[in-house]
């Protein structure tokens, strides 16, 4: 079976399990700067009425800080 593009640069070959509750913005930020897939339930970001987007909040925490990672880092990306 191959490798989808997406994971031929994982250092390790694992995928951190989603977590619910528990799961969010700075765990799967730690994975992917240790170089394993991050994950997290979409579940776990839920919002209360009137408050803003928790989801797409969090996609974009999680998309800003491993780009700077990765900019100050080109020899150790982080993994997707």
């Amino acid at each position: 079976m191959a490798v989808p593009p997406v994971l031929q640069n994982l250092r390790l070959p694992l995928i951190g399990s989603p977590l619910f509750i528990i799961s969010g913005p700075e765990l799967v930020i730690a994975q992917c700067k240790a170089g394993i897939v991050g994950s997290f339930p979409a579940l776990n970001a839920r919002e209360k009425d009137g408050d803003p987007i928790l989801l797409e909040a969090w996609l974009t925490r999680i998309n800003e800080e491993l780009d700077r990672h990765n900019q100050a880092n080109p020899d150790h990306p982080a993994a997707p």
